[in-house]
């Protein structure tokens, strides 16, 4: 920090003018297309108020330019591009700046543009960003030399995350074809059997998130399955309270809650072994799996991520808008039962994968988050001056 700290003494030490975007920005301007104008395999990126572009065979803009979402869910995401590309007409493109570092503005819009965004919006309203509302945005404007110097510290947080993202991304892989080899028996002298006989399969029931409780009795609602548990858990993020327990139904250490609902078919299955001391309750849509001294609870729960158990799966997958496989049927799909012994070498190199690429305590997820959590910390302190005293 000591060389910003020095720029800043020698540029501005009297603090730093705020200027509108509309007095910086010479071109701002909106898409004209529908959001589904993208086409597949386009020549040029298309974007729209996703955080991410789709293609299209037809460019407008030929610039360098940062693109705003200006409505949705991702309002206010900021995108950077220089080159060709088209846009949605709730899509903002802000182009020629008048001495300003680009990126600077990049960098100073994902720190602060969505939070001034949620402010100014019409209170009761989904947010959205009007174009006075957006010219109107105030920016501090440093000196080139002090922009320069706070896009390269930035730069190098970007660059690292980047970094860590792929190879988060190339451990996945590797994750996910060892997991499917070693959970690949095809050919070998293994014997399947089917989970109802592996097993008591016991069908959940009630449960709505209504019932939920600060504390209480531990609960897996089958929802939470697909979006927040990993493979194992020994704490639940719901509780219900006594009363309500008695009349679900029970999860035991070792025990697996099995997903049997869910718009889509890839949720289906998803399986968390409960690992807690205290007994736990499910509910609905969901299914215990209780196994026998034939199958660990883990083999099993990592093999409902492998392409066979799909393939499986989908065979007994019943509706188009809810997807619903019964317990009933559930208890019908083959499960490959190798000795205890092999199946406790393959959970053990499994967890270690696991851990790594999903683990937000000690695994790649965990140094990302630290990472990104030191970037936002550093972009404030970069990004925050004081502005410049004016005379009474």
């Amino acid at each position: 920090m000591s060389k910003i700290e020095n720029l800043i003494a020698q540029y501005c030490p009297d603090g730093v003018e705020y200027k509108k975007l509309g007095e910086i920005c010479q071109n701002i301007s909106t898409g004209k297309l529908n959001a589904n104008a993208m086409v597949e395999n386009g020549r040029y990126p298309f974007f729209t108020c996703d955080s991410k572009p789709y293609k299209i065979d037809e460019y407008k803009f030929d610039t360098e330019a940062i693109l705003v979402s200006g409505n949705g869910s991702q309002v206010g995401h900021v995108n950077y591009y220089k080159g060709r590309f088209n846009a949605y007409q709730r899509t903002y493109v802000l182009s020629e700046f008048l001495e300003v570092n680009i990126w600077y503005i990049y960098f100073y819009f994902k720190q602060y543009l969505r939070e001034y965004i949620f402010i100014h919006s019409k209170k009761g309203s989904i947010p959205y960003i009007t174009l006075p509302m957006l010219k109107n945005f105030r920016i501090p404007i440093p000196p080139l030399p002090l922009q320069k110097e706070i896009v390269r510290i930035l730069d190098k947080f970007t660059e690292l995350e980047a970094e860590l993202e792929a190879e988060l991304e190339a451990r996945t892989h590797q994750y996910d074809y060892y997991r499917n080899q070693m959970l690949s028996f095809e050919g070998k002298n293994v014997e399947w059997k089917a989970l109802g006989n592996i097993g008591e399969l016991v069908r959940g029931n009630g449960l709505p998130k209504t019932d939920f409780t600060e504390s209480g009795v531990p609960a897996i609602h089958y929802g939470q399955i697909y979006t927040y548990y990993g493979i194992f858990t020994s704490k639940t993020i719901s509780f219900v309270s006594t009363e309500t327990a008695k009349k679900l139904r029970k999860v035991n250490c070792g025990d697996v809650v099995i997903t049997n609902t869910s718009e889509n078919l890839e949720d289906v299955g998803k399986a968390v072994v409960y690992l807690g001391d205290k007994q736990a309750v499910t509910g609905g849509h969901a299914t215990i799996f209780k196994p026998s001294k034939d199958i660990i609870g883990k083999f099993f729960a990592y093999f409902t991520q492998t392409a066979h158990f799909s393939k499986q799966k989908r065979v007994y997958a019943k509706g188009t808008k809810v997807i619903d496989v019964s317990a009933k049927d559930m208890a019908k799909i083959l499960i490959p039962i190798p000795p205890i012994e092999e199946q406790e070498r393959i959970v053990s190199i499994l967890d270690k994968f696991d851990a790594l690429v999903n683990d937000i305590s000690t695994g790649l997820p965990a140094e990302i988050q630290a990472r990104r959590q030191q970037y936002e910390y550093y972009r404030e302190k970069l990004l925050t001056f004081e502005p410049i005293a004016v005379a009474q």
